[in-house]
């Protein structure tokens, strides 16, 4: 199979799991809004902070080293999976000797409790991520897809159910915990028919792992706190509460790229780490971001004209501040998007050592703007300086990207410039809706949906891509 039919089944499969994560979680979302205060989503903020920092030391990047370096040996396999074993308790023993200095720090008492909880997941996790990058490695889409779904659902199922019993934030760790107990069993039982783990451990042999792994932590390291820093700032000064709202606003703002766009560098990066020559690595990032952006703007056009409608109609009273971050925060997830694909080319390159440099810089730029937006503007002002950050970003990326494929820039433009004006016509469109005819309740809410959505699918069948196209690609997959 070509790698375009291979990309495109596994499209086709990721998708599908994707959307149905997707519809769940915003359902999810949805109703625990209705039955949790802003400051439960807070706290669970926080848990979800220190999750996602201990996450780079659990995977120690031996996803991209395993799949850029297409690994088979299992030998080396093997070393690998006894490392990440003991990475995985190593973290279950810092996370319950930390929780009480991290309960202190964020001056909430709850928190203890609740990372006692969380520490065990990173044993069960480390136990299965050696298959389930063996399974991307050997391209086994359709497998991921299942068992992601089967494991997010019952999540999000025991999730809801929990929080109806009053269960408060500990019940979206619940269901997170169960959730990942269950993934992680499918993939080591699913990935057991690639790699069954020989008792057998040598540290030198696995040494380009490692050193292509030292790289990768320490870019997560980086990454992590310049990704998290406005949440750290605004959970300790300026309020759990604020946090459950900045939550919100970014999980809606980010939402379709944190859920789309993995999916898409899921299936493609183990293809370009099979390209090798600058002329094929651009011509895979610019059908990318073309393909990222033809998804994504429009959805992040239509949550910045409609978010005044569904935020009070969908999650009711008193998330009001939501929508004004929600609108600054679309702007960071454009800039997400046309960087996406960056990260992996650069790793086809075997220079992780840039994507670390580039992540240094970034908080590097990040942290006097959190600082100003916070001591000026409060929880606007740490939007705005985000957005900064993001674009700044996005310059240097690209920067580094010219030096190591060639001139990009212009292609790069005519790909984006027909979604971005189409997006920019659909929002004019809702805006005139909303002066003309109203903006509150599901019938106004609706219709600007609709009204968004049908000009956009129209300028994109008449200038992207045809009915009759869609049809041969419908008949491809």
């Amino acid at each position: 199979m070509g790698n375009q039919k291979v990309a495109i089944n596994g499209a086709k499969w990721t998708s599908v799991a994707s959307a149905i994560n997707t519809g769940a979680s915003f359902i999810q979302l949805t109703i625990l809004a209705k039955l949790l205060e802003p400051e439960m989503f807070g706290i669970v903020a926080i848990c979800n902070l220190i999750i996602n920092f201990f996450h780079i030391f659990a995977n120690l990047g031996f996803t991209n080293s395993i799949i850029y370096k297409q690994e088979t040996d299992k030998k080396v396999l093997s070393s690998l999976f006894f490392v990440s074993l003991l990475l995985g308790i190593l973290i279950f023993f810092a996370m319950n000797a930390g929780a009480a200095s991290i309960a202190i720090f964020y001056k909430e008492p709850q928190l203890k409790d609740l990372i006692h909880l969380t520490s065990v997941t990173f044993p069960m996790v480390t136990a299965g991520q050696i298959h389930q990058i063996l399974l991307q490695k050997e391209l086994r889409f359709r497998t991921l897809a299942f068992i992601d779904m089967a494991g997010s659902i019952i999540g999000v199922v025991i999730t809801i159910l929990l929080a109806y019993n009053d269960y408060g934030a500990l019940s979206l760790l619940l269901g997170y915990l169960i959730s990942t107990a269950i993934k992680t069993l499918c993939y080591f039982i699913c990935g057991s028919s690639i790699f069954k783990p020989l008792f057998h451990f040598n540290f030198w042999g696995i040494k380009e792992h490692l050193i292509f792994a030292m790289y990768n932590t320490g870019h997560g390291i980086v990454s992590f706190f310049g990704g998290n820093l406005e949440n750290i700032v605004i959970g300790r000064t300026i309020g759990i509460k604020e946090l459950g709202f900045y939550t919100i606003a970014y999980q809606l703002a980010i939402f379709p790229i944190s859920k789309l766009n993995p999916v898409i560098l899921q299936v493609t990066s183990p293809i370009m780490a099979k390209i090798k020559d600058n002329e094929g690595l651009k011509r895979a990032f610019l059908k990318i971001t073309d393909f990222i952006s033809y998804c994504n703007f429009p959805l992040l056009a239509g949550l910045f004209a409609t978010a005044v409608s569904i935020i009070p109609l969908i999650y009711g009273n008193g998330w009001e501040p939501t929508t004004e971050l929600i609108k600054v925060l679309v702007f960071v997830g454009v800039c997400m998007c046309i960087i996406a694909p960056i990260s992996p080319i650069i790793f086809s390159k075997n220079k992780p050592n840039i994507v670390f440099m580039l992540a240094i810089v970034s908080i590097l730029v990040k942290l006097p703007l959190i600082y100003l937006g916070t001591h000026y503007f409060g929880l606007i002002g740490i939007a705005y300086s985000y957005l900064i950050s993001a674009i700044i970003d996005t310059m240097l990326d690209f920067y580094y990207l010219n030096k190591l494929i060639g001139q990009f820039f212009k292609e790069l433009i005519l790909n984006i410039y027909k979604p971005a004006l189409f997006c920019i016509l659909m929002v004019a469109c809702v805006l005139l809706y909303q002066n003309l005819v109203g903006i509150n309740g599901l019938i106004n809410t609706s219709a600007q949906i609709i009204i968004g959505g049908l000009v956009y699918i129209g300028l994109t069948l008449k200038y992207k891509i045809s009915y009759k196209e869609l049809l041969e690609l419908k008949k491809s997959m």
